[in-house]
């Protein structure tokens, strides 16, 4: 493991030798090499580039070509740092300011997969204000990492689940009529084209899932 982190960091090393000290490639390159330990910066460098496409000006038709081939972050990964990056500005611009980030040492500072958590717990739909500030303080006040903030709030979801039986309810129905649903398409389709059964069967088939589509909808 450590010979392939080496090897990444040689080869990010290997790019910034040949830029400028000023160049602002160059910066993103710099806290790629560190963005284990400082997401923030390499999510506002790559926020920067993304939505000024600067990419381009670099050689690069797409912003993911760019991450894997320029500073070897996979897109997926490029995408949860820019989302976590930007609800940060958005909705906690106080943990991003210069005089918080100098007096928090680096295990301190939440990982971007925790602030992604803390990011879809803000727009989850059942969830009040009252539960995300509870989960922000676990985040910003009490260091909790990224499996525990994930675990907190899937027992926060399932609390206001039982708190409204009936919702909770219409929502497995839903999915158990679509799941029965789907079945029954691929059967009808399975023994129409093999003749395993009379029409007026598949007639009645076909009526059934009408008569669901209808109710779903």
């Amino acid at each position: 493991m450590n010979s392939l982190k080496t090897k990444s960091i040689e080869k990010l090393e290997e790019k910034m030798r040949d830029l400028g000290e000023d160049s602002f490639r160059r910066n993103i390159l710099e806290s790629a090499k560190s963005f284990k330990t400082s997401w923030i910066d390499l999510g506002r460098g790559l926020y920067s580039v993304w939505k000024d496409k600067m990419y381009k000006e670099w050689g690069f038709t797409k912003f993911d070509a760019y991450t894997v081939r320029e500073i070897g972050i996979r897109k997926n990964t490029a995408l949860k740092l820019l989302k976590s990056y930007y609800f940060m500005e958005k909705e906690e611009p106080g943990y991003l300011s210069l005089s918080y980030m100098d007096n928090a040492q680096a295990p301190e500072i939440a990982t971007y997969e925790t602030i992604d958590v803390l990011r879809l717990a803000k727009n989850k739909k059942g969830l009040d204000r009252e539960d995300y500030t509870k989960l922000k303080e676990e985040v910003f006040a009490k260091g909790k990492d990224y499996s525990e903030v994930r675990r907190d709030l899937t027992t926060l979801i399932r609390q206001r689940e039982e708190l409204q039986p009936e919702e909770a309810y219409q929502k497995r129905r839903l999915a158990t009529v679509k799941r029965f649903m789907s079945t029954l398409k691929a059967l009808k389709k399975e023994i129409e084209i093999s003749k395993l059964v009379s029409m007026t069967i598949i007639k009645e088939a076909e009526r059934l899932i009408d008569k669901l589509e209808t109710e779903l909808s």
